[in-house]
């Protein structure tokens, strides 16, 4: 099959470390060029650049970003119209109006999309998901404690900074225990997203789940915790620190070549943003 010609929208530090390796790489991708704001950026991510954002999407027959939410939001509608094919990190917008507007367009655009889920490809988490399976879950709780806002780490920037753990690290943790428990189909929070968030989670068919997340703690921090009990056993998430990239790359040539069908698509992750919305709006200021 030959590699899909994929361009990259940004080139902060996540575009560099983790997109425009994945894409260059191959054999299922090609890095056709970039886009940013700071074209000298651009420049170090070994592809074309491009000084406007529309011919980038005359250079490729799809479009991965990574870019602040809001930025996605409004450049993700210009390529599902330009017929672009989305690769998309999450949350999918800053707002839930803007990840609306962005999900409607790729509907009714009819182009394929994919969310960078990237806990969802690795392989430990998907053998985690199959022992869920085998259990009759009930019950689960997850942990994912962090510096991240603290200091000059490289992700302490200024959406994070605004916004806080829930629209950042809630889109994985919703999204695994929902894999694994059921479809979400309420959330209750406290706390402050800047500080400390716990969440209570209800999933359909009865079960029940606890997330704490937190950006800014400080001192030896364990990893990221994942457990979920069942009738018939339980089943924890080992830690790994790999990024599946690799898979991820070859899952989403894969759905641009099919024209969609990935679970992991616009529509959940709108439907990712509606729950940290509801549970946004039951945080302290």
């Amino acid at each position: 099959m030959e590699p899909v010609a994929v361009g990259l929208v940004g080139a902060g530090p996540w575009a560099e470390m983790a997109h425009a390796p994945m894409l260059s790489k191959g054999p299922h991708t090609r890095l056709a060029g970039v886009w940013a704001r700071r074209p000298e950026a651009a420049a170090r991510l070994g592809a074309p650049v491009f000084e406007r954002v529309e011919e980038l999407f005359d250079a490729c027959e799809a479009v991965a970003f990574c870019v602040p939410p809001a930025v996605q939001a409004e450049l993700g509608v210009r390529a599902a119209r330009a017929g672009k094919a989305l690769l998309l990190e999450k949350p999918l917008a800053d707002t839930l109006d803007g990840a609306r507007r962005l999900a409607e367009a790729v509907a009714e655009a009819g182009v394929a999309s994919q969310l960078v889920l990237t806990l969802r490809y690795a392989p430990q988490a998907r053998a985690f998901l199959a022992r869920c399976r085998e259990i009759q879950p009930f019950g689960g709780h997850a942990a994912n404690i962090s510096g991240t806002l603290l200091g000059d780490h490289p992700f302490a920037t200024p959406w994070r900074l605004e916004r806080g753990v829930l629209l950042d690290v809630g889109p994985h943790v919703i999204d695994l225990l929902g894999a694994a428990l059921g479809p979400v189909t309420g959330v209750r929070a406290h706390g402050n997203s800047l500080g400390w968030t716990g969440l209570l989670l209800e999933h359909e068919g009865g079960a029940v789940s606890e997330a704490s997340l937190c950006m800014a703690a400080v001192g030896d921090l364990p990893p990221a915790t994942f457990a979920v009990y069942g009738r018939t056993g339980s089943a924890v998430l080992p830690h790994f620190d790999d990024d599946p990239l690799d898979t991820i790359a070859e899952e989403f040539a894969g759905t641009v070549r099919n024209g969609g069908g990935h679970p992991l698509d616009a529509a959940h992750g709108l439907r990712l943003q509606e729950l940290i919305a509801e549970a946004e709006s039951q945080l302290a200021p």
